[in-house]
């Protein structure tokens, strides 16, 4: 049996698992391979790691984990099931294995609208995040995609002067929406998106349906996401679409022995945000573990007391 279990290999799960190791806990760390930033090319606002690409961060991590009891699985997690004090976790190479302590770092996945054009330039010159990728493309023609992106077109006026909202065919906006990004100087086009039109995953312009174009050079999608993984439900943890699965204390949820950190628990979402939860998961697993070993450690003692 292990201590612990993680299910998910980015930057939540692997810091887990690292302040896990260095408490002398054995940890399995499932991940089958695929990442909400797969196509981005670096991961930024993650200090000492700035501009580092997603894939070699994760690398770096699990190389630094080497020194400690940790196991990596390169596959999925296909269900999971608690049986006190622990928790049963099927794998999807055939496995079953149990642990004491369960952590969900599975993340998000965007769901992208249909539009042609759109994948090859999916994290080159299409973001969802200006905090994370406003910086590059600062000053240029910029562009937000979706019916509900007021908040987001107005928030790019920070890094650039020229903003358009692309409704979609969504719909007409809200009054009170219109009317501020008339008065911030963000121009709304309401037409549907025919296709994004770009060279080498940069952007160029934006077709509408009927022929005109839009000049940009980014595009910034409000998305709706969906949980990558549903275990959590299966583990009789509720998952709101909006705000993702309720975490409690220090990353702990309702459910006993099970956490969640990372996209997954729908905090920040930053790789540096999702490391931090994974560290303070990590912490709180380790603490409890402590106090169950120490409780048992007593126990043991009083008993050989008695006998003597």
């Amino acid at each position: 049996m292990y201590d612990v279990i993680v299910i998910g290999g980015g930057p939540a799960g692997l810091s887990a698992a690292l302040v896990l190791g260095r408490s002398d806990r054995s940890v399995l760390v499932c991940d089958r391979g695929d990442h909400r930033n797969d196509a981005s090319r670096a991961v930024h606002g993650f200090l000492a790691r700035e501009g580092t690409a997603p894939d070699e961060l994760r690398r770096l991590g699990r190389e630094q984990l080497r020194p400690y009891d940790v196991e990596f699985a390169a596959t999925a997690v296909t269900d999971a099931v608690r049986e006190p004090p622990g928790f049963l976790v099927s794998l999807g190479d055939g496995r079953r294995v149990r642990c004491r302590k369960l952590l969900l770092a599975t993340g998000l996945v965007d769901m992208l609208p249909e539009i042609a054009g759109l994948e090859p330039l999916w994290g080159r010159s299409v973001f969802v995040c200006p905090y994370c990728d406003g910086w590059e493309v600062r000053g240029a023609p910029l562009a937000v995609c979706g019916g509900d992106g007021a908040a987001l077109a107005l928030s790019l006026l920070r890094w650039s002067e020229d903003v358009v909202l692309f409704t979609n065919g969504g719909g007409p906006l809200a009054a009170d929406d219109a009317e501020r990004l008339a008065l911030a100087g963000v121009r709304v086009r309401e037409e549907p998106i025919e296709r994004l039109v770009g060279r080498d995953g940069i952007l160029e312009r934006v077709v509408l349906a009927g022929g005109d174009a839009e000049p940009r050079r980014a595009l910034f999608l409000k998305l709706p996401q969906r949980q990558r993984s549903d275990l959590a439900e299966k583990l009789a943890l509720p998952v709101d679409e909006k705000h993702g699965a309720e975490t409690g204390r220090r990353q702990s949820t309702r459910v006993p022995g099970l956490f969640l950190a990372g996209d997954a628990s729908r905090d920040v979402m930053f790789a540096i945000v999702a490391a931090a939860e994974g560290a303070v998961a990590g912490m709180t697993i380790g603490v409890e573990l402590q106090a169950e070993d120490l409780a048992e450690r007593i126990c043991r003692g009083s008993r050989a007391s008695r006998g003597k």
